[in-house]
């Protein structure tokens, strides 16, 4: 809030810049800011994700972080829709948001329980290999967050072969800003998940920010900050991962490249979301369902970007109406 007219009125903070200055002058003196929630909803890459998926129709299995031993009342709507197999307690974020963008505070101790042993003995093996054995998708997300998921992805890879040799998976993959870990961590990750390739159709999706970041530590030549060049960006990306997709998603359109080419969209941009924190999540549900219907990448992005558009106006997971 930058300033209380009344017990009911306020007037908030609309854009970062001017809460980012007054956060800076109060270095070497003290600073008061009162937080106004709004809503309390369920967060997460994974549970935003899973849920806009199974808000469009699929029928979604979810192995993730939603409370444990019972699931946390937010994300109960969510259990609903999804069969959710939760193994700990939900993290939490307070999300600062802004018309030209926001700021995510997390408190993030749960995740150290998002590893392969509590998995193992809190969900047990069976349950495990089975969900992975049957799915069609297989959608892993978070990566920057959740320390241990790279130990993860290296036991899939090891311990669960594929029960119909040929049968290939679509799989999906967002690090959720990268620049936070250290690059040789980014660039083991970026290896292992480039060894799915082998048996699984792999996407990797990207905001514009993590697509730069991502090129930098992969070594490649900067992009155009126009569609044209971050599609070109995206082709460079996946050819030097060996993978089949890569996305990249700014703010007010889409690109993606595969084996055949690159291709971009506009999208349905608005400079006053209702609400922005899952946005991506639900880009990232609206191309998997159109990967999942055998589109191409020009219809599928089109799918993803009417997803994400409807999400940040209405506040609400769309469905096929």
């Amino acid at each position: 809030m930058d300033q209380r007219q009344t017990a009911t009125k306020y007037l908030p903070y609309t854009s970062i810049k001017p809460f980012a200055k007054k956060v800076a002058e109060a270095a070497g003196k003290s600073a008061n800011f009162e937080v106004v929630p709004t809503m309390e909803k369920i967060g997460g890459n994974g549970p935003l994700m899973a849920f806009a998926m199974s808000t469009l129709g699929a029928p979604v299995e979810y192995m993730g972080m939603c409370g444990y031993p019972k699931i946390h009342p937010v994300f109960s709507e969510f259990a609903k829709r999804a069969k959710v197999h939760s193994f700990a307690e939900p993290a939490l974020t307070s999300a600062l948001e802004f018309n030209d963008g926001k700021i995510m505070l997390g408190q993030l101790a749960s995740v150290q329980d998002a590893n392969w042993e509590t998995i193992q003995k809190r969900l047990g093996d069976k349950l495990v290999q089975k969900l992975w054995s049957s799915a069609d998708f297989v959608g892993m997300v978070n990566w920057t967050m959740l320390p241990h998921m790279s130990a993860i992805w290296k036991k899939l890879l090891t311990e669960y072969k594929p029960v119909k040799p040929g049968k290939r998976k679509h799989m999906f993959f967002d690090l959720a800003d990268p620049a936070k870990r250290i690059e040789a961590d980014l660039l083991a990750a970026l290896k292992i998940i480039g060894e799915f390739q082998a048996e699984n159709d792999v996407t990797l999706g990207l905001n514009e920010s993590e697509a730069l970041h991502v090129a930098k530590v992969l070594r490649l030549k900067g992009a155009a900050k126009n569609p044209k060049g971050y599609a070109s960006l995206a082709g460079a990306i996946r050819e030097k991962m060996g993978i089949q997709v890569v996305v990249i998603h700014p703010v007010q359109y889409a690109c993606a490249a595969d084996a055949e080419g690159e291709v971009f969209v506009n999208g349905p941009y608005t400079s006053k979301p209702k609400i922005s924190t899952g946005a991506g999540d639900h880009f990232n549900s609206g191309f998997t369902i159109g990967r999942l219907l055998g589109l191409g990448l020009a219809h599928s992005l089109q799918l993803a970007v009417a997803a994400s558009g409807f999400y940040v106006r209405h506040a609400n997971s769309p469905n096929r109406e």
